[in-house]
Formats: C-alpha cells, structure tokens, sequence
C-alpha cells in the first residue's frame, strides 16, 4: 500500500526508461487492446517520447479507466465516501517533460493546459458528448489555466486540482464544462453518477507493483501488457477494497510500520490481516460489477506466483495457494446471492474497527 511517483508527473522517469513503443493485442480481452511495452535499451535522457509512446499510454489509462468506473458506480451502495464518477480520465500538459511537450500536443491537441485523456464508453463525459483529445476552459464553474501559463518543470498540480474539483462537487450532481475542441468552445453537462471515492493511475517502471493509499490506486505498466482486462480489475478490485476498508487510516492509527520493520511481529499480522480483508471484498466488487467473481480464484491459482514471488513472497500476503482457497468460499456465498449489488455486511463493518 506504498505510494510510489506515477508517470504523470515523472515523465523524466519515462525518458530513462522508454524503448521503442510496441503495440500488441492483450490476453485473453474480448477486444484485443494495444499495450505498452516497456523492454529493451533506453534512449539518451535528451530524447523525446515518441508519438507511438502517447497513443499506447492513453490506450492503457483508458482500459484502467473503464475499470475503475465500472467498479466506482456499481459499487456506490458499499462505500461511505462517495464522489462524482464521470468516466473522463484528464491531463495536464505540464505533467510531461518540456521535451516531450510537443509530441503530446500532437497526440493529445492541447488547447489549454488540462486535456481529457480519453472517455469512457458509455460512460457519463461520452454520454454528454465529450471526447477524447477536448481541451478543458472551464470544470465546474472554474476556469482552467491556459497553454500559455505552462513552465518548464513537470509537475501534477494542475491534474490533481482539478480531480480534487471534481471529487468536491455532490456525488450524482451533474456538472458543467466549457471545452476546446478546434478552437472552438462547446459547453456540455456531464450527468456524473455518484461512486466509491477513489481515482486510478498506471505505474511507469513499477512492474507488477500495486499499491493503495486512501484516496488513489496505482497499477503498475506491465499489467497492460499481457493481461486481459478481467485479470487487471482482480487487482484493480483489490486495492480498490483497501480503500473502502479504510486501511490506511487504520494501519496509521494502530501505528503499524511498512519499512522494514513490515514483516515483523504485530507489523507483519496486521498489514497481513487488512490484505485478507481486501482480498475477501474485492470478489463482492467484482461480481457487483458484473465480472466473474470466479476470476479472482482462477487469477491467483494461475498467475499468483508471478505476482506475489511464490517462495520469495512477502509475508505480509498469503501464498498464492491459500488466497484462491479462501476467495472460494467468497465465491460460493455469492453465488447463494442473487442480489445485485451485495452489501457484505460483516466486512463492511471492519473499515470502523480499529486494528488489533
């Protein structure tokens, strides 16, 4: 549950890191998506991303995107912190090194500095008629900065005031925006639906690696390589449900440490307890959203040791074994569940009881 830099405010990360872009179809998805790739030799730190690089990136954070939205809506009823679900994942253009600026306004057609990333199918921003590449001038009554106002160092802020905007507006109210889209301004309404507060972002150089801290769940890069969407959203689904658990909080307020003193003793028993707890929500979620709930069974039986290490696991996680066997009997009381969403009363209950 550590929270570790995510792309979008460390593409100086990205230029160290980044290959050549390859686009290739993802296991096992019913639309086979494009994926980043991010094996092979570095480029020199003064080479820009190339355009490849923006299209396969906005193709990831779209399928993580539709995931959480999914998970967020049909799952409102299970969570007391709710938020404006819309379906919009954005941008800002100063999230990307300066020498990386241009080819993202080639791909993504900055007018202003903050940018909708991609929209969700179905969704509300693509039921209100926005789309992807629009220019956003004015989010919930406040106007954005313009391109012009853009420096030379990357940073988050602009990105994340405006998700704290959106998030601060009353969960199911709609909401107004002003965009650019060829220069011209088109003002629609976004019939946001009210949903478990949290947002989703990709982990560049992060490998398997996924974490939680409250309020945003990060997934790292290679999830979008080989991994069907069903696969992601058990992990997804996962540290989703330590957010609506609260364990942050609560790991803090039973002054749990997570350095290197995780593994021992009380440490060790209670981070191990809070993942148990997400693990046994996150098949609720799952199944509340119409996925299969026997996927997160299968996923830990099938690819369990690639994820947690097998012998070289951390101990504050149960092997990869005894998770599916557990998750089993998750899946056999949904299935004696007809209704849609499930409210687990007797897991809920945990996210208000301190840890012991």
């Amino acid at each position: 549950m550590r929270l570790k830099a995510v792309y979008q405010g460390c593409m100086s990360i990205v230029m160290r890191l980044l290959p050549a872009v390859l686009l290739s179809a993802g296991a096992a998805s019913a639309v086979p998506p494009p994926s980043v790739s991010l094996a092979g030799a570095a480029p020199a730190p003064a080479e820009a991303p190339p355009r490849a690089f923006f299209e396969a990136l906005r193709a990831a954070d779209l399928r993580l995107a539709t995931i959480g939205y999914r998970l967020t809506s049909a799952n409102a009823a299970l969570c007391d912190r709710l938020q404006p679900q819309i379906g919009m994942p954005i941008h800002a253009l100063n999230q990307y090194n300066a020498d990386a600026r241009p080819n993202a306004i080639g791909v993504f057609g900055f007018e202003t500095r903050l940018g909708v990333e991609a929209v969700v199918a179905d969704g509300p921003a693509a039921r209100a008629g926005v789309r992807s590449g629009d220019s956003i001038q004015l989010l919930a009554g406040k106007r954005q900065p313009g391109i012009g106002a853009t420096d030379a160092v990357e940073t988050p802020a602009d990105r994340d005031a405006a998700e704290a905007l959106i998030a601060a507006q009353p969960p199911g109210a709609p909401i107004a925006m002003t965009v650019l889209r060829d220069g011209r301004a088109v003002t629609v309404s976004i019939p946001a639906v009210a949903g478990c507060r949290s947002r989703f972002e990709i982990l560049l150089g992060s490998g398997l690696d996924a974490s939680a801290d409250g309020a945003v769940v990060q997934i790292g890069e290679k999830y979008f390589e080989g991994y069907s969407d069903a696969e992601i959203a058990v992990i997804v689904a996962h540290e989703l449900a330590h957010n609506i658990l609260r364990h942050r909080d609560r790991l803090d307020a039973a002054k749990i440490s997570r350095g290197l003193m995780a593994e021992l003793g009380r440490n060790g028993r209670l981070i191990r307890q809070t993942e148990d707890e997400a693990d046994r929500l996150s098949v609720y979620l799952l199944a509340n959203a119409g996925y299969d709930p026997r996927s997160a069974p299968q996923f830990w039986r099938e690819k369990g040791g690639t994820i947690d290490g097998g012998l070289f696991r951390s101990r504050t996680h149960a092997s990869s074994k005894a998770r599916a066997t557990a998750l089993d009997a998750v899946v056999q009381d949904i299935a004696r569940r007809p209704e849609r969403p499930i409210l687990p009363a007797d897991v809920l209950a945990l996210r208000t009881q301190p840890l012991r």
